[in-house]
């Protein structure tokens, strides 16, 4: 028999009845039921029910041992009592009566639950991060990650592509967020960055002749925390050569459509996955507020500026903003006659919460309108309002007012809050049990940075431009287009991608564009350019978010619920404790000088009234 295991505590059924066996794991709980001791020994693979008879020389002993001690037993399996078998285990039908019992490992008293969840805090957690994973949640979370990636290997190597490890410590790159640096101990002054993406390399294998690039790539980005968004993250990252938009599109479809089919019932109730056609940006923008809409949501938007531009309306509030440029955005709650005002007063607080004025709203009973605002909209607008909002009986419009950009960020959010305040069963409430996943295509090539005062990328800077060098020449910037989609699923930005630019002459143009002259070209980019100028064939790539997929697979609201070891929102790793003051001799080896920041004095008056 084996020194520590003849099985694992999920093997064992009522076929073993009989036989005598070894498991070593963690005791998950102890029962003491009238001198009967009942152990739960538990690993990586399930739970086993333990019996100590209270005639056994072992029970005085075994009783004393904690919960999280790691102990090995030896017994013989037997037939649950009945009435006693637990259907949820896949050992429930049986329990092994204890001949012998080591202690391996003695634990100290935990400082959280760890066979149920006490409630304890993110930090908590994180910093005993090493007990948090035993729990069965993160257990199974952590597998789900390890099946996803393997099936995206699988699945890309079935294709014909070929994995690669690129560079960890590379030169900065623009790809819209800070990079790490590292400085360089051999080239004083100088520093690496932490790659935001392989998105130079990748191009670079597509210019060295390899048809099909894939990997799971590390990246880092030094923004700010979030549910959804990680300092370090991995991503199924993708290029490949002569290679139109719809060809990347097919490629990549049938393997995100397959992952999220083959996981679709992890959290027990089977999901559907369903592709929506393509997305323009701008239709994306307008009629959704966001450019990774959340598809299960019913409502849209749609613009009324026209109509509160009316003479014979009389809202002010609404008329000084138009005149200013702004515009209007209307969202339709169908068929809310019948809720309480306290549905339209906690929209409003919500509005009011966002940093804006409030929600105002027309709620509709008959032809006639009541509300806030129906008092400035005469009959004959609300009558137009009415036929270009498709409003019936019983229905309520809420409106937003603002400039453009920010009107549709708030629409936007103000279509899934009155989408989140429908009642449960609610004809227009957000869809359950499906995915909905889409392209939003058609991004603008650039932006206007209203801090800089100029014109700079709104996405990827490496894109071909829609029109190529003609659109670069003679359109306004702001109006050109770029061969960039996104992959959006329930309201997240899944993948990003583009065609490339592969020609030098326009990456050139490109790049002056936003104000980067041939120099700083030169000096940042001269690798890839240069390899353009000895032949570059037309590709293209895109990466998806795997600890995403990961996320919505398990119904996760943040993603470091799907890591193994993770930092917090602050970015801190409160196990390892990064990150941390260095040495002395490391800041001389690296020619630094630190230039802190100075500590917060505390106000006298404050600290008076404290």
């Amino acid at each position: 028999m084996h020194i520590y295991r003849t099985h694992s505590c999920g093997a064992l059924n009522e076929t073993h009845i009989g036989e005598k066996v070894r498991l070593s794991g963690w005791i998950h709980k102890k029962r003491d039921h009238g001198g009967v001791l009942f152990i739960d020994v538990r690993d990586t693979y399930g739970l086993t029910q333990c019996v100590v008879d209270e005639d056994s020389p072992l029970i005085n002993t075994v009783d004393k041992w904690r919960n999280e001690s790691v102990i090995t037993v030896t017994g013989t399996v037997r037939k649950r009592a009945e009435g006693t078998a637990n259907k949820k285990l896949a050992t429930g039908g049986i329990e092994l009566y204890i001949e012998d019992a080591h202690m391996q490992s003695e634990s100290d008293i935990i400082p959280f639950q760890v066979a149920e969840d006490d409630g304890t805090g993110e930090d908590h957690r994180l910093k005993y991060r090493y007990l948090d994973l035993r729990r069965e949640k993160m257990q199974r979370n952590i597998r789900l990650r390890n099946d996803v990636i393997a099936t995206m290997r699988n699945l890309m190597w079935g294709q014909g592509f070929q994995e690669f490890q690129t560079p960890i410590l590379t030169a900065s790159s623009p790809e819209g967020a800070r990079d790490y640096l590292v400085p360089s101990r051999l080239h004083p002054g100088k520093f690496y960055a932490l790659p935001q993406a392989p998105q130079q390399f990748k191009q670079l294998l597509m210019m060295s002749g390899f048809d099909k690039y894939f990997q799971i790539a590390p990246c880092f980005r030094d923004e700010d925390g979030r549910a959804d968004r990680l300092a370090e993250f991995y991503q199924l990252d993708v290029e490949m050569s002569f290679v139109t938009q719809d060809d990347v599109h097919a490629v990549m479809r049938p393997v995100i459509e397959d992952i999220f089919s083959r996981f679709s019932d992890f959290t027990g109730e089977k999901r559907r996955v369903e592709w929506l056609p393509d997305l323009p940006y701008q239709e994306a923008m307008l009629t959704y507020g966001s450019d990774k809409p959340d598809l299960r949501n019913p409502l849209v938007i749609v613009d009324v500026t026209d109509i509160f531009a009316r003479e014979d309306v009389a809202f002010k509030a609404f008329k000084n903003v138009i005149d200013k440029g702004g515009v209007v955005r209307a969202i339709r709650a169908p068929q809310v006659a019948d809720q309480p005002r306290s549905f339209f007063d906690k929209l409003n607080s919500w509005a009011q919460s966002e940093g804006a004025p409030g929600l105002g709203y027309i709620l509709f009973e008959g032809n006639e309108g009541k509300g806030p605002i129906a008092k400035f909209v005469p009959e004959t607008a609300q009558a137009a309002l009415r036929e270009f909002t498709g409003i019936e009986s019983g229905d309520a419009v809420f409106f937003v007012c603002d400039m453009p950009q920010k009107a549709a960020s708030m629409a936007g959010k103000a279509r899934d809050a009155i989408c989140d305040a429908l009642p449960a069963g609610h004809a227009h409430a957000r869809e359950s049990g499906i995915y909905k996943l889409c392209w939003v295509v058609d991004f603008p090539m650039y932006e206007f940075d209203e801090k800089a005062g100029n014109i700079d990328f709104s996405h990827n800077p490496f894109s071909m431009p829609q029109g190529g060098m003609d659109a670069l020449e003679q359109k306004d910037p702001l109006a050109i287009y770029a061969y960039q989609y996104d992959c959006v699923c329930n309201g997240f930005e899944l993948a990003s991608g583009a065609i490339r630019n592969h020609k030098p002459e326009i990456m050139e143009k490109a790049f002056g564009l936003a104000g980067y002259g041939r120099e700083t070209l030169e000096e940042k980019f001269g690798g890839m350019l240069n390899a353009m100028r000895y032949g570059a064939p037309p590709h293209g790539g895109l990466a998806f978010g795997i600890d995403r997929i990961v996320m919505l697979l398990a119904d996760e609201p943040n993603l470091r619920e799907v890591y193994a070891f993770v930092m917090n929102g602050q970015y801190e790793d409160l196990m390892m404790g990064a990150p941390s003051a260095p040495a002395e001799e490391q800041i001389r080896d690296l020619h630094l000088k630190l230039n802190l920041p100075k500590p917060k004095v505390e106000d006298s008056s404050e600290k008076k009234r404290a």
